[in-house]
């Protein structure tokens, strides 16, 4: 009974984080297409900073539970991808870079926004065993994991597509190949090297602490 009510108050505190992060995640994606004249995510509906637009049933509700039910080691899931249509862009390589990269570097705003709450909670008396302590380091943590576990050369991530667009077009052609395989490539990192991730992530995860102030 301890262990599922454990896990039950881990789902209380990641919820939150996790929500924001692949909100801002993908809305990032659907501003920065927008902004660069692809309307595509504007007309349907993706525009948006509303969860429920971007929620996905098995990508932002399903998997994340099993991952935690599972004891995972990274909370892992996504929501529903944002349509893009390169033939907008005026410059479709450097373009696509910036779409690619707005995803993670929404991760990174919501990080510091947790980082912002997380000082205050502790500066108005806030414990660090305390709820609103524990879900806004979390969310730290979490979206610095999400803009690290994105930005990871492997198609179909962010990472994968921006190395796409450095390639020559046959290279391209060739690495994107590799996407049908990419959540196994993944899988096996997450399960047996997990390590690539943590540790970058753990360094973003300090650096935003110490950048916002937080009291360690």
């Amino acid at each position: 009974m301890d262990i599922l009510a454990d896990k039950f108050y881990l789902l209380s505190i990641m919820a939150l984080p996790f929500l924001l992060a692949v909100t801002l995640h993908e809305a990032g994606h659907a501003y920065a297409a927008n902004a660069l004249g692809d309307s595509t995510a504007k007309s349907q509906g993706r525009l948006s900073l509303n969860p429920f637009v971007h929620i996905d049933p098995l990508g932002t509700v399903v998997i994340p539970l099993v991952a935690v039910m599972a004891s995972l080691p990274f909370l892992i899931g996504y929501a529903k991808p944002v349509m893009i249509q390169p033939r907008y862009f005026k410059n479709m390589r450097r373009d696509m870079i910036i779409v690619a990269l707005a995803g993670p570097f929404g991760n990174l705003i919501v990080a510091f926004f947790c980082a912002y709450v997380l000082r205050f909670s502790l500066g108005f008396g806030a414990g660090g065993q305390d709820w609103i302590t524990n879900t806004m380091y979390y969310g730290i943590f979490m979206n610095c994991l999400f803009m690290v576990f994105n930005l990871l050369p492997i198609p179909p991530l962010d990472g994968g597509g921006i190395v796409e667009q450095l390639l020559p077009h046959e290279a391209a052609r060739s690495y994107r190949s590799i996407a049908p395989y990419g959540f196994f490539i993944l899988m096996g990192i997450i399960l047996l090297a997990k390590e690539i991730i943590l540790v970058p992530t753990l360094f973003m995860t300090d650096l935003v602490v110490n950048l916002v102030g937080v009291p360690i």
